[in-house]
């Protein structure tokens, strides 16, 4: 059983008959979930994580004081606290008095806050282009078991996709770093004598890729702890991730593997290309991952946005 069933069924078992008994009246303002930051909230957690964080529990999410005043949420705080202290064979945390625990009784608001500087999910455009996308992931992630009041969610609706203008911005910007680390400066540093710089320079295409794919997905990369993981759980995209994956290793002092390696990039590249063109997101015909970068740009709705430099967002 990983965080998340444990959570949901937690909550089924011993949640939400605390709710129904105790605070029937506040039910429909409440929303009961799942999410957040860690592993367990992206169901990729396993029996090394449960060294630390891992609990039976969940997030009782709140409206503001004017709807749930200070004494009921400090209430719910209480009933909360009671709950089994163990639950299939998993122990509650035993907090510290400045918290550290992602689960309890926390205000709508506050969790969005703290998770992507808005207490609304409202964000302005300078937001968006630098807000980082595992911020995003883990706003949206997890399951949401109860929403009667629909505040919770209607966030959560609002930031589970970007705006369009800003995705193309963000994926302009990844094809550049492709073009510029994979296409082109690996190439150089090998040439230079310089194997170290050559792998960096594929750790960039790499990372660069990943957020290409998941861009052109409408998806968010979470932490890069778990971006190998999250990009195989795509749609097609196992044998992409291991091709990624063999840029990782390997002697870059040995012809053999330096020379697949760049195929491997090259071959990366017309792939990332074919995907832009069946998406109508590039005009350019050719190989060269830059020009395809500034197609993209071409494509911004908006001018300001557009003319920005075409790193802006990442």
């Amino acid at each position: 059983m990983n965080g998340l069933e444990l959570s949901r069924s937690y909550y089924n078992e011993c949640g939400k008959p605390m709710l129904e008994r105790e605070f029937a009246d506040l039910l429909p303002y409440l929303a009961v979930g799942f999410v957040g930051s860690g592993s367990e909230h992206f169901g990729f957690d396993d029996e090394i994580s449960r060294d630390h964080d891992i609990e039976p529990g969940f997030c009782i999410f709140l409206p503001g004081e004017d709807v749930v005043d200070r004494r009921r949420a400090f209430q719910l705080e209480r009933a909360y606290a009671k709950l089994p202290k163990e639950f299939a064979g998993v122990k509650r945390l035993m907090l510290s008095p400045v918290g550290g625990s992602r689960n309890g009784v926390i205000r709508t608001a506050d969790f969005y806050s703290a998770a992507v500087g808005s207490p609304d999910g409202n964000l302005s455009q300078q937001a968006w282009l630098h807000i980082p996308d595992y911020a995003l992931a883990e706003a949206v992630n997890g399951e949401v078991f109860f929403d009667a009041y629909g505040e919770f969610s209607a966030i959560r609706r609002t930031l589970m996709h970007m705006p369009e203008d800003i995705r193309l911005k963000r994926l302009a910007g990844h094809l550049l770093v492709m073009a510029q680390a994979g296409q082109y400066n690996f190439v150089r540093c090998l040439k230079h004598g310089e194997p170290e710089a050559a792998q960096l320079a594929c750790g960039e295409f790499v990372q660069a890729a990943m957020k290409t794919v998941f861009l052109l997905r409408g998806r968010y990369m979470p932490f890069y702890k778990w971006s190998f993981r999250a990009l195989r759980q795509l749609e097609r995209t196992v044998e992409f991730a291991d091709k990624l994956s063999g840029l990782l290793f390997g002697d870059n002092r040995d012809d053999a593997i330096a020379t697949k390696k760049y195929d491997t990039i090259e071959g990366i590249a017309s792939e990332i290309i074919a995907d832009l063109q069946d998406k109508d997101l590039t005009k350019a015909i050719c190989g060269d991952l830059e020009k395809h970068a500034y197609s993209v740009n071409d494509k911004i709705a908006d001018s300001t946005l557009r003319n920005m430099h075409i790193l802006a967002a990442i």
